[in-house]
C-alpha cells in the first residue's frame, strides 16, 4: 500500500506553525517577567533608601536626646528635685534648644530633618513642659524624649505608582540620672552611682557653705541643701556654691602622717578651718591611670588628676570598698602634686575654660588652651558642653570609723557616701583648688555589694532609655 505523503506533510506543517506560535508566546512571557523583575529591583532600591534614612533618623534622635540630657545634667537641676528655686523652665528651654540644634545638624538622606518634637517626662510617665514651675517637675531623674521626622524623602521608582511623599521618623528617650534619694522610688532601694575617672581628692561630708551640714544624707543619700544659686550669693542651695579645696597636710611636711601632731592639720578633715569657704581634702590611694598628658607624669597622684584613674572603684557605702587614703606624701603646697597636675589638666598656663554662672543655666566658655580651640575647631570664648575643668570628687563618711586617721599609718579605708561634680576655676598661689559645685549625687552609707549601680563619667550620668 502506498504511503499518504500528503497527510504526513500536512502534519509537519501544522507542527512548524505551532512552534512558531510558541516562540512568540515565550518572548512575551520573558518580556513580562523582565518588567516584574525590574519593578521589584526598583522597589528594593527605594526600600533600602528608606531603611537607611530611618537609621539616620534614629541616630539623629539618639544624639539629640543625649545632648538635651547632658544639658540637664550640667545645669544642676537634679540638685533641686522639688524645683524649689524655680529654675526648671530655664534648663528645660536650653535643653530643648540643644535637642533641636543637634537633630538639625544630623542630616537624614542628605538633608535636615523637617520636624523635631521635644517632651520631658517624670519617671517615664507624666509629660511636663518648660512652663512647669510646681514641685515634682522631674524628681531626681529628668528624662527628655525627642522625635525627629524627615518628610519629602526622594524615591527613584515608586513615584511611578504613587505621587505621595515618603517620610521616616524615629524617637529616643534619654535620662540624666541622680541617685540621691533614689530609695524612695526604686523597687530595690537606693541605686548607687559609680562614676569613672574620679579625682583623688577625698573630702568629708561637710558643706562649707551650709555651716558644715552634710552634703548628703547618710540614711538615703538625699541632697541636704537642695537648690540652685547661680549668682554664688549664698541665697539658694548647694548647686552654684563656690569654695576652695585645700590640702589637710601641713605646709612644709614631706607627708601627711599624723606622727607627732605634725602631719594633718585637722584629723578628721574639716571645713572652714583654713579660712572661709574651705574644705579639707586628703589624697586617695591611686590605681592605674590612662590618658595622662606629658605635663603631669611626675607621680601616680599627678597622673590620676590630669588623666583618668580607671582601676580604683569608688563604690558607695562599702567600708573599705577599695578606697583608701594615702598619707605617705604631701599633695598640697604651691608646687605640690595637686597644683602641678591641676594646672596641666585645666590648661591654666595657656588659658583654662571659664564658667559663667550668670544667667542660669551655667555657661562654659572655651579658653585658649581648650583642645577644640587649639585644633582650630572653635574660637576662644565659644560655649562648650564639656570641659576638662569639670571633675568628680568623692565624699566620704567622716562619722564612721575610722573617724580619725591612725597615727603614723599611710593608708586607711574610707566609706564613700556620694560625689561632688565641680568646675575647677583655677589654682591659687598656695596650691589650693577653687571650685564651683555643678552637681551633688548621694548614695548613703547603706549600699552593699548587691546594690544596683549605674556607671558613667559623671556622678549624674546620662543614659539612653529607649531608642525606637
Amino acid at each position: 500500500m502506498a504511503k499518504d505523503t500528503t497527510h504526513v506533510v500536512g502534519i509537519s506543517v501544522l507542527r512548524c506553525q505551532q512552534r512558531d506560535r510558541e516562540r512568540g508566546a515565550t518572548m512575551m512571557l520573558v518580556a513580562l517577567a523582565m518588567v516584574a523583575i525590574i519593578a521589584m529591583a526598583a522597589l528594593s532600591i527605594d526600600v533600602v533608601t528608606l531603611y537607611l534614612a530611618r537609621a539616620e533618623a534614629q541616630h539623629s534622635a539618639d544624639a539629640a536626646a543625649l545632648g538635651a540630657a547632658r544639658v540637664l545634667s550640667l545645669s544642676g537641676v537634679t540638685g533641686d528635685p522639688q524645683n524649689a528655686t524655680g529654675y526648671w523652665p530655664a534648663a528645660c528651654a536650653l535643653a530643648t534648644q540643644v535637642a533641636q540644634a543637634v537633630a538639625s545638624q544630623n542630616a537624614v538622606s542628605n538633608a535636615a530633618v523637617t520636624r523635631v518634637d521635644v517632651n520631658f517626662l517624670y519617671n517615664g510617665t507624666a509629660v511636663v513642659n518648660c512652663t512647669f514651675t510646681g514641685a515634682n517637675a522631674f524628681g531626681v531623674n529628668p528624662q527628655v524624649q525627642v522625635k525627629v521626622v524627615r518628610g519629602g524623602l526622594p524615591t527613584f521608582f515608586s513615584r511611578i505608582w504613587s505621587r505621595g511623599a515618603n517620610s521616616v521618623s524615629a524617637m529616643a528617650t534619654a535620662e540624666a540620672f541622680n541617685s540621691s534619694g533614689s530609695g524612695t522610688f526604686a523597687p530595690s532601694g537606693i541605686v548607687s552611682v559609680n562614676p569613672r575617672c574620679v579625682k583623688p581628692w577625698i573630702v568629708p561630708n561637710r558643706d562649707p557653705g551650709n555651716a558644715g551640714a552634710p552634703f548628703v544624707s547618710l540614711a538615703d543619700g538625699s541632697i541636704q541643701n537642695q537648690g540652685i544659686q547661680p549668682d554664688g550669693s549664698g541665697n539658694g542651695g548647694v548647686i552654684g556654691e563656690s569654695f576652695t579645696l585645700t590640702s589637710d597636710c601641713r605646709t612644709g611636711n614631706p607627708n601627711c602622717k599624723w606622727g607627732g601632731g605634725n602631719g594633718l592639720i585637722d584629723n578628721p578633715p574639716s571645713f572652714n578651718q583654713q579660712g572661709a569657704n574651705t574644705l579639707d581634702y586628703v589624697a586617695a590611694a591611686i590605681g592605674t591611670s590612662v590618658g595622662v598628658p606629658s605635663c603631669a607624669m611626675g607621680s601616680p597622684f599627678q597622673e590620676a588628676i590630669a588623666g583618668c584613674d580607671q582601676s580604683t572603684v569608688y563604690a558607695c557605702g562599702i567600708v573599705g570598698g577599695g578606697v583608701q587614703t594615702d598619707l605617705s606624701f604631701n599633695p598640697g603646697q604651691p608646687n605640690g602634686d595637686t597644683s602641678t597636675a591641676t594646672q596641666c589638666l585645666i590648661n591654666q598656663q595657656v588659658g583654662q575654660d571659664v564658667l559663667d554662672p550668670i544667667p542660669f543655666p551655667f555657661q562654659i566658655k572655651a579658653g585658649a588652651g581648650n583642645p577644640m580651640v587649639t585644633s582650630g575647631g572653635l574660637t576662644s570664648g565659644s560655649s562648650v558642653a564639656s570641659s576638662s575643668s569639670i571633675v568628680t570628687v568623692p565624699i566620704y563618711d567622716d562619722t564612721q570609723a575610722p573617724v580619725q586617721f591612725p597615727t603614723n599609718a599611710s593608708q586607711a579605708p574610707v566609706t564613700i557616701v556620694g560625689f561632688l561634680q565641680v568646675f575647677i576655676k583655677d589654682i591659687d598661689g598656695s596650691g589650693n583648688v577653687n571650685v564651683t559645685v555643678l552637681n551633688v549625687a548621694g548614695c548613703s552609707n547603706t549600699a552593699t555589694d548587691l546594690t544596683p549601680s549605674v556607671y558613667g563619667t559623671s556622678p549624674v550620668p546620662i543614659r539612653l532609655i529607649t531608642s525606637q
